[in-house]
């Protein structure tokens, strides 16, 4: 058996690396805006650098991104051409609560969303909704200290409440938290975390964790009430951790790499703190206050299915020497070993279209629910010629070689799945680093890291590729 005949295929993008109008129509201002191409990005999205307003001498490529705000019915009906039967985007926060703490949303917003959603279904997409793709309002970390402040989960159960009730019966789909496990690698970015000098940062993370957690489960109940029929799940930024060597060291050391991830899906898959992490966290003084309260909402609100992105592979060595871990690479915001085996990226990430099969049947291995790739694609240097026309026949062939080890997954191994959506179906901002040129898309956009350009759309090769493979449903991946 192959792909199911109901099988979800489409691309994903997040608010803040397209939307841009980042101060049209009441928004207000979050945390992602303030993430600065360049040589100051790293030191801000991982909550070292203090960056709450915007600086002179930084350019700030969410301000703008891509103008999907104003262009979104142009998107999407490129989306619609190539046959996507499901769109995930995601909700800015500061677009429906601009400061976070209203208590009343910003209606603009919300008739902004109205307006997405209503567009996806006249072309018979589904939306998939990320409730919080790194999106988080600068008024709250200013006031309250973000996520590290147990009030916070008042405000999310705010937004999701009108979100869910605003969109009852018209989205099927929602996820809590884009790659919850972000915030142990990029705390600023991930979850809106600045830290004080001398602050205890494991702590701190630890204790936004368990908030997220709980707010998450919350949404989970919340959402049930509201509209039992749509399906809700969490979302990881995953990819399996190999040990370097058969050594007993490595083997352990990828154990433990891939537990650090995995912790946030075993509490809201199976919804409860793991022993392993209870135990980790009361060794090292840092478990947070977990109330009765929290552990009875985690353990009756777990999630439908399970989502994740998937990039590359990671790897882990020891040196042996001074027993620390040996970090060369990145993979997707997380740091790794290179591995040998593997060719990369222009950015350094590994190409491990096995590597996908292998993470497909771990998490489902490991849980028993339902999949949803919601994040997969090659970011790359595109050369565009004279028309803006883009030959990219190596994203093609990345895209085919995971699609097929997708395939073998569920054929083969009978990993049940629910879709596979693409980062990202048009050229946006990464997330990473700040880039334009770092393309993802089927659809080109004339623009550079800077804000040059035209904002012209232009489609690719990829984009009749890919049109090719959802009408076979996988089965054509010539």
């Amino acid at each position: 058996m192959s792909f199911r005949k109901d099988f979800l295929w489409g691309g994903a993008t997040a608010a803040n690396q397209l939307e841009g109008a980042y101060n049209v129509d009441g928004r207000g201002l979050a945390n992602v805006d303030l993430s600065p191409v360049g040589e100051s990005r790293e030191a801000v999205i991982g909550g070292k650098r203090k960056m709450l307003e915007f600086e002179e001498g930084e350019f700030y490529p969410a301000k703008e991104s891509i103008d999907f705000y104003h262009r979104y019915k142009e998107d999407i009906a490129l989306f619609a051409e190539m046959g996507f039967k499901v769109y995930r985007f995601s909700i800015a926060w500061t677009r429906i609560f601009p400061k976070g703490d209203e208590l009343e949303p910003n209606e603009k917003g919300l008739e902004f969303y109205d307006k997405v959603i209503d567009e996806c279904l006249k072309h018979g997409i589904e939306p998939l909704i990320t409730i919080t793709h790194f999106d988080f309002p600068v008024h709250l970390i200013k006031e309250y200290g973000g996520w590290r402040n147990r009030k916070i989960i008042e405000f999310y159960e705010r937004l999701v409440t009108v979100l869910f009730n605003r969109y009852k019966g018209k989205v099927k789909y929602w996820l809590t938290f884009n790659e919850i496990n972000v915030i142990l690698a990029h705390p600023f970015m991930g979850s809106g975390l600045v830290f004080e000098e001398g602050e205890d940062i494991e702590k701190t993370q630890y204790l936004a964790i368990h908030h997220e957690l709980v707010a998450s489960a919350k949404a989970t109940k919340i959402l049930r009430e509201i509209d039992p029929e749509a399906k809700i799940g969490c979302m990881l930024a995953a990819g399996s951790f190999y040990p370097m060597s058969p050594r007993p060291e490595d083997v352990f050391a990828a154990m433990q790499a891939n537990r650090m991830s995995y912790f946030f899906v075993d509490v809201q898959s199976r919804g409860y703190y793991p022993s392993y992490k209870l135990k980790e966290l009361e060794r090292k003084g840092i478990l947070p206050d977990i109330t009765e309260e929290d552990k009875k909402v985690l353990r009756e609100n777990t999630v439908d299915f399970v989502s994740f992105s998937y990039y590359s592979s990671r790897a882990i060595e020891v040196n042996t020497d001074d027993k620390k871990v040996a970090d060369k690479t990145d993979s997707n915001l997380f740091a790794s070993a290179k591995n040998p085996y593997l060719d990369h990226t222009e950015w350094g990430w590994p190409i491990d279209p096995l590597g996908f099969r292998i993470t497909l049947n771990e998490i489902y291995d490991r849980y028993q629910k339902p999949l949803f790739v919601v994040e997969n694609g090659l970011g790359a240097v595109d050369e565009p010629d004279e028309n803006g026309y883009v030959e990219d026949d190596y994203r093609i062939n990345y895209l085919r070689d995971h699609i097929k080890n997708m395939k073998d997954a569920v054929e083969l191994d009978g990993v049940d799945l629910l879709g596979y959506t693409t980062w990202g179906p048009i050229d946006l901002v990464s997330a990473g680093t700040g880039e334009m040129k770092k393309r993802y898309g089927f659809i080109y956009v004339d623009r550079d890291n800077y804000g040059n350009g035209t904002l012209k759309r232009t489609k690719k090769k990829s984009f009749d590729w890919y049109k090719k493979v959802i009408a076979s449903n996988g089965e054509d991946l010539d």
